[in-house]
């Protein structure tokens, strides 16, 4: 699920550098490429299948973003049944309330930045075909994993629109890192997942949200430029990364670290270090 869990700062003593790679890497599953290049820097465990907990949110915002004739100003009404759902999974909220309306583009900062599953709710029985909320939340799922297997992301499954899993969400570090990657061309896409705070007026009623990234990234490391991050008891800590210095950009993802921040940032500066890429 997403909610978002501080890191102790204080960290163990990194070993030795692995050969070939960055040194002191706990996680599980990881992947780095240079997004230029399109060339592999460094690997572990890069395909092999883990939860990915609220990293699923790129491709729910990938699918939103790529819709035919999308208007990212259309107002969509907050339903009480969004905050619900939220509640009941004891899931991150982008504390959306009931009968106040959004944009698309808003929800999309909700669902981005502080990891709303509300706000995923919205825009998946918004962008969802069906006569019920459950219909068009399943066709909108059905979208996801269409586009997973058009952008030949052979071994990801989704089967909720936020991470929530029901015992098929999945995917692999590499197939993370080329979603984001893909992403990323979006610019509307970059714009958000960069932005560290943003406050946010509804349409309807005088009140502002105020929403911050959980990317402990941004504002702490050069470069930094996203992507999000995922938070839950079987996944254990995710977080899909970019960080751009020059013309050079660097996508990465670890699945299941629970110092992924730190981890992160030595992946960056292993791959600033190193040329650009050898496959």
């Amino acid at each position: 699920m997403a909610a978002t869990v501080s890191l102790a700062v204080a960290l163990p003593a990194a070993p030795a550098r692995a050969a070939g790679g960055p040194s002191g890497i706990t996680t599980k599953g990881a992947y780095l490429l240079d997004s230029g290049t399109n060339r592999s820097l460094w690997a572990k465990a890069a395909d092999t299948r883990r939860e990915m907990a609220s990293t699923t949110k790129v491709m729910t915002a990938v699918v939103v973003l790529e819709t035919r004739g999308l208007n990212l100003d259309k107002r969509v009404t907050v339903k009480q049944s969004y905050r619900d759902y939220a509640a009941r999974y004891g899931a991150s909220s982008a504390d959306l309330r009931t009968g106040d309306k959004l944009t698309v583009r808003q929800l999309l900062y909700g669902l981005m930045l502080p990891s709303g599953c509300d706000a995923g709710y919205a825009l998946a029985d918004t962008f969802g075909t069906g006569a019920t909320t459950a219909g068009r939340t399943r066709s909108f799922i059905a979208r996801m994993n269409a586009r997973a297997g058009s952008l030949g992301l052979s071994r990801t499954h989704y089967d909720s629109f936020d991470g929530i899993a029901h015992g098929r969400n999945y995917t692999t570090p590499r197939d993370l890192v080329r979603l984001a990657r893909h992403a990323l061309q979006n610019r509307t896409f970059t714009t958000i997942v960069q932005t560290a705070r943003t406050r946010q007026r509804a349409a309807n009623v005088h009140r502002t949200y105020t929403w911050y990234n959980t990317n402990q990234l941004l504002g702490s490391y050069r470069g930094a430029m996203g992507i999000k991050t995922g938070t839950g008891s079987r996944s254990g800590y995710c977080l899909v990364f970019a960080a751009k210095r020059g013309k050079r950009t660097v996508v990465g993802a670890l699945l299941n670290d629970a110092y992924r921040f730190r981890d992160a940032a030595r992946m960056l500066d292993f791959a600033f270090r190193s040329r650009a890429g050898t496959g």
